[in-house]
C-alpha cells in the first residue's frame, strides 16, 4: 500500500475513533424548560469548593470545614418559583398582603412539604444543599454569586437601613438583579427569598459528609434553608450561609426553586414530548 493511501486510511480510522470517544459526545444544552414552563440552567458535573474556613463567621462553624465536593450534572430553575406557577398547583400554607401577591414575585408562605410537592408535580425535585451551593457560587469558592464584592442593592434584593432595598415590606419580581446572577446564570441566589432545599439540617454535617454527591443526614428535625431574604443583611446573603427551619413552618421570607438530574429524562417545554438527555 502506498504511503498516501496509508495516511488516508489512518485518517479515516482516527475520525471513526473520535466519533465514538465520549469526550466528543454532544454536550447537554445549557438551558431547558421544565414541565411547568420555567427555564432551567445547566450546572455541569465536577468539583466545586463548598463551605467556609473554620472560625470565619459569627454563626458558628456549621459551614466548615471548607472542602472540595464532586457533583453530577444537574439543572436548576433559573428563577425562584413564582406565585403564578405555584398557584396552578397548590395554595400557600400562609397568605400575605398584596405586596407579595404579584404573579412574577417569588411565592412565599410555603412549607418544605409544599415545596417538595410542587417540584414533584412538575417532574422535578428540590435541589440538594450541595447542588444549591454550587449553582450559587460556581467552582472557585467565591463568597457571593457575582464574586467577592459584598452585597448591595445593585446586586441583590436585601435589607439595608430599610428592608427590600428601600421599597419596604415586600419581595421583588424574580430576576430583578441581573448583575447578581450566578456563574451559571441562576438569579436571586442571594436575597429576595430564602430557599428550601432537600436536606435535613445538621450543624456539624460538613465534617462527616461524603466528598461526592452528598445528600445530607439521614434524619433530623429541621430542613436546610439557603440564600438570604429581602430583609436580611449582606452577611446572610453569602453563598455558603446555611440554617435550619422546621419543615412544616413557613413565613414571608421563604420560597424555593426546583432542580432536575441531567442524566435522566427532561422535558424541554410544557406539552411537548419528553426527550432523554445525553449523558455528560
Amino acid at each position: 500500500m502506498s504511503r498516501p493511501r496509508c495516511l488516508a486510511v489512518l485518517i479515516v480510522f482516527a475520525a471513526l475513533f473520535a466519533a465514538f470517544d465520549g469526550s466528543t459526545a454532544p454536550r447537554l444544552p445549557r438551558q431547558i424548560k421544565g414541565a411547568d414552563g420555567a427555564p432551567m440552567t445547566l450546572v455541569p458535573k465536577g468539583e466545586f469548593i463548598m463551605g467556609s474556613p473554620l472560625g470565619t463567621y459569627i454563626f458558628g462553624d456549621n459551614e466548615a470545614p471548607r472542602r472540595r465536593v464532586h457533583l453530577e450534572a444537574f439543572y436548576i430553575d433559573k428563577f425562584e418559583v413564582t406565585n403564578a406557577r405555584f398557584r396552578k398547583h397548590l395554595t400557600p400554607n400562609e397568605d400575605y398582603p398584596g405586596s407579595f401577591k404579584n404573579d412574577d414575585q417569588p411565592v412565599v408562605g410555603v412549607s418544605w412539604f409544599q415545596a417538595r410537592e410542587y417540584c414533584g408535580r412538575v417532574k422535578k425535585r428540590l435541589p440538594t444543599e450541595a447542588e444549591w451551593e454550587k449553582a450559587a457560587r460556581g467552582t472557585d469558592g467565591r463568597s457571593y454569586p457575582w464574586g467577592n464584592q459584598p452585597a448591595t442593592c445593585r446586586l441583590a434584593i436585601m435589607g439595608e437601613t430599610v428592608p427590600s432595598c428601600s421599597r419596604g415590606y415586600t419581595t421583588w419580581k424574580v430576576g430583578s438583579r441581573p448583575l447578581g446572577a450566578s456563574p451559571y446564570g441562576a438569579m436571586d441566589m442571594a436575597g429576595n427569598v430564602m430557599e428550601w432545599v432537600a436536606d435535613w439540617y445538621l450543624g456539624a454535617y460538613y465534617g462527616q459528609a461524603p466528598p461526592k454527591n452528598p445528600k445530607g443526614p439521614k434524619a433530623g428535625k429541621l430542613r436546610v434553608l439557603r440564600g438570604g431574604a429581602w430583609f436580611n443583611s449582606k452577611v446572610l446573603l453569602r453563598a455558603s450561609f446555611r440554617t435550619g427551619f422546621a419543615p412544616g413552618d413557613s413565613n414571608h421570607g421563604i420560597g424555593f426553586r426546583c432542580a432536575k438530574t441531567a442524566t435522566r429524562g427532561f422535558v424541554e417545554a410544557p406539552a411537548r414530548r419528553t426527550r432523554m438527555a445525553r449523558r455528560p
